[in-house]
C-alpha cells in the first residue's frame, strides 16, 4: 500500500479546459495524473485527498506533441489524463470563491 504523502505525488493537478468544465455537469473531474500509476491507486488518492466516493475512473495516455522554439524542435512531456466520475452528493471544489 502507498503511503499518504505519495498520494500528492500521483495527482499532478486538475485540467480546466471547456470540454472538463462541460462534464463537471455530470459530476466528472480531469486530471493529469502520474504517467505509471494505475486506476486502482488514482482512486484511493482522489478518495483520500477529497474526502470523496469514486465510483468510477476513464484513463488514457495521450501521444506526446512537437514544440519548436525559433529552429529547434523539441517534444513536450507526455502525461496521463484521468477522468473521475464520483457518486451522487460529492463535490471537488476547484475554483476558490474569494
Amino acid at each position: 500500500m502507498i503511503n499518504s504523502s505519495s498520494f500528492a505525488q500521483i495527482i499532478k493537478y486538475p485540467i480546466i479546459t471547456d470540454k472538463a468544465t462541460r462534464i463537471l455537469e455530470n459530476n466528472q473531474y480531469s486530471f493529469v495524473v502520474d504517467r505509471y500509476s494505475d486506476k486502482i491507486t488514482i482512486k484511493a488518492a482522489i478518495e483520500y485527498l477529497f474526502n470523496v466516493k469514486v465510483t468510477k475512473i476513464n484513463t488514457c495516455r495521450l501521444p506526446r506533441k512537437k514544440k519548436r522554439v525559433g529552429k529547434y524542435i523539441g517534444w513536450k512531456p507526455q502525461y496521463k489524463k484521468a477522468i473521475v466520475t464520483l457518486s451522487e452528493g460529492d463535490v471537488i471544489n476547484l475554483f476558490t470563491e474569494n
